[in-house]
């Protein structure tokens, strides 16, 4: 613990800038640090974060009741690219002319992409039926991350407990030199 104008000074003697990290704190935590370094790791830190981030998409992939067996399995090839890449698919089965009069042909062709997909994906909303068309949307699987599993079986640190003689009215000012790197 240093008292203000103390802290200032030994901050000036190291060409660094004093920083109130916790003004709520009593007494108020402050921190000796290169402030201009300190936004700029932050910045960098969250710029690596939104390009980490993958902003999901809505793709569509579109069918007819009489499709063939290769076209099927081309349209089945790219929807599960699409799973795998992270985006939502929007099976759409179109029905033209007489073809309305059979939509269990449309239902039963859409449950077999969806048990086809069953592996890498997840029903949102299941086939339903609006006018002329049959749709579902199915989404990626959530994949089980390492990281989080580790995290967890990791305990917590011990909680660091303040000394009663810290507590104290005096115009001081708790200083923490160093960089937390």
């Amino acid at each position: 613990m240093l008292a203000v104008r103390e802290a200032l000074t030994l901050a000036q003697s190291k060409g660094l800038d004093l920083v109130e990290v916790s003004p709520t704190a009593r007494p108020p935590v402050c921190r000796i640090m290169d402030y201009g370094k300190f936004k700029y790791e932050q910045n960098r830190r969250a710029r690596k974060a939104r390009k980490k981030q993958h902003q999901m998409q809505l793709k569509e992939i579109k069918m007819r009741p009489k499709i063939e067996g290769h076209d099927y399995n081309f349209k089945l090839e790219h929807a599960r690219e699409f799973l795998e890449g992270r985006d939502k698919v929007k099976l759409t089965v179109t029905f033209r002319g007489r073809e309305i009069a059979h939509q269990e042909i449309g239902h039963r062709l859409i449950q077999k992409v969806i048990a086809s997909l069953a592996d890498i994906s997840t029903v949102e909303s299941p086939p339903r039926s609006e006018g002329r068309t049959l749709t579902s949307v199915l989404m990626p699987k959530q994949k089980s991350t390492p990281k989080a599993e580790s995290r967890d079986s990791v305990p917590a640190p011990a909680a660091r407990t303040a000394a009663p003689a810290a507590r104290t009215a005096s115009p001081a000012t708790r200083v923490e030199t160093g960089s937390k790197e």
